[in-house]
């Protein structure tokens, strides 16, 4: 059996089984949670002060590294 009859036989299964799910609950679907129509969350944004001081902290573990001689940290 080749792809696309596959698919279009899996595609009629789903139909039925969607029908038999209405007429069970009388056409009433469960609605979609807030969270999956919410869309993508959104990442905070760090302030320039924040990334200064990341920085500041990287810039001195990297030249403590360098002093004790490691090539990794």
């Amino acid at each position: 059996m080749d792809t696309p009859s596959i698919i279009e036989a899996l595609t009629e299964q789903r139909d039925r089984v969607v029908a038999a799910i209405e007429a069970l609950t009388g056409g009433r679907t469960r609605r979609a949670s807030s969270s999956a129509t919410a869309g993508p969350r959104k990442r905070g944004q760090m302030s320039e002060a924040g990334r200064r001081s990341i920085s500041m902290r990287m810039k001195a573990r990297w030249a403590k590294a360098k002093r004790a001689g490691k090539n990794a940290l």
